[in-house]
């Protein structure tokens, strides 16, 4: 195989970026031979892209013999069935984040993929920011020790602005049924993967969400929560698609020093000795460590959605290592659960929850719903959603 050919199984907002991206030629030794979507007008769309397929049931794409690989950008429900259909047949496959609603179906996805694995399919997820130089950066530093022991995170992550015609673009968004959750399973996969990625599960998690605060939806728009770890360390997550102008503010500390990142400004300040260590030793009543402030080199933001689609080729034509599992997808997805299922029943969460636990509590959810949107709206032409990202 010299080239992959991709399907697309949904091409509303990021489908489309996404085979706009692989027609436009900015992933090398990858074509796209195929997309799917249930609405005829977003199909029509790439009626100009004569040699690509069309088809409108995602199980009639994956056993038409036209690609070799799927990516699924459908609402969230579909990921995990149109994704154990897909390795079922044979095909290799790279998720759009949340890799499922729940744990349970992340559960029952990872489990088609281990049964899959003798026919050597990759199966990837679109966690596009894992591919931004600070926060590799960071994942070396501490993978390396430069942090010491791990005491603390703290990410203030509230410039997911969303407006109510957002929310109103799609009948599906901010429901129960159609999406599943708000801000914890839409915006911050993104940030929840990499708290993951980089300081480890929790233990416990103590979540307080507002279902529905700034904006006409029955699913949270605003939430905080307390985690713990099992090392005694802490954390605090807070998020909202309510708050302009918001913040995106990552502190990691341990005892050698502090990482700080906001904005373009990547931080590290080190303790010249660690803070236990003086702590215990220094005789002085008043005294800190002297610290040293140093700027990580780590511009820019890395090639994103572009460098997932290029490494998850690669992985397929040359054995690459993929730079995110779909399986690590299980981890952000069960943060953000542990912080609904904790606010719901006004108790702490803890880790590994169970899974079916949240599933029925989701299932009342969604039949107790009595929701229903004012109105619906078509996305605005030549709204870019790049900003967004």
């Amino acid at each position: 195989m010299k080239t992959v050919r991709l399907g697309i199984i949904g091409v509303g907002s990021m489908g489309h970026f996404h085979a706009r991206s692989v027609l436009e030629g900015k992933i090398a030794r990858c074509t796209l031979s195929a997309i799917c979507d249930i609405d005829p007008e977003r199909l029509a769309k790439f009626n100009d892209a004569k040699d690509v397929k069309q088809f409108n049931k995602s199980g009639e794409l994956i056993r038409s013999g036209e690609v070799d690989a799927v990516l699924i950008a459908t609402p969230h429900y579909g990921h995990t069935t149109i994704g154990i259909d897909a390795l079922q047949q044979g095909l290799h496959v790279l998720v759009e984040k949340p890799i499922s609603v729940h744990k349970a179906d992340c559960e029952k996805l990872i489990a088609a993929y281990k049964k899959s694995k003798k026919r050597k399919q990759l199966f990837a997820a679109m966690f596009n920011q894992r591919t931004d130089p600070k926060y590799q950066k960071i994942k070396k530093m501490i993978e390396d020790g430069e942090l010491g022991q791990f005491t603390r995170v703290n990410w203030i992550i509230t410039d997911w602005f969303r407006t109510e015609s957002y929310y109103a673009s799609g009948g599906w968004r901010a429901t129960w049924a159609g999406e599943g959750g708000g801000v914890l399973l839409n915006q911050c996969p993104h940030q929840l993967d990499l708290i993951w990625w980089l300081c480890g599960s929790p233990c416990e998690v103590h979540g307080f969400c507002d279902m529905g605060k700034r904006h006409n939806i029955e699913v949270e728009d605003e939430v905080t929560a307390y985690l713990k770890y099992p090392n005694g360390a802490t954390g605090v997550f807070i998020t909202s698609t309510g708050e302009a102008p918001g913040t995106n503010r990552l502190e990691i500390c341990g005892d050698k020093g502090k990482i700080l990142v906001e904005g373009d400004r990547v931080m590290f300040y080190r303790n010249e000795q660690p803070m236990f260590e003086f702590s215990k030793t220094d005789p002085r009543a008043f005294s800190k460590p002297p610290v040293w402030e140093i700027k990580l080199p780590a511009s820019g933001s890395g090639e994103q959605h572009h460098g997932i689609l290029r490494n998850f080729t690669a992985a397929i034509l040359d054995g690459a290592p993929l730079i995110a599992q779909a399986t690590d997808g299980i981890h952000s997805v069960e943060l953000g659960n542990a912080m609904l299922l904790s606010s719901l029943t006004g108790k702490g969460v803890k880790l590994p929850m169970d899974g079916k636990a949240y599933e029925r509590q989701l299932k009342k959810l969604i039949a107790g719903s009595t929701f229903k949107k004012a109105s619906l709206k078509k996305k605005a032409e030549g709204d870019d959603m790049s900003s967004s990202f």
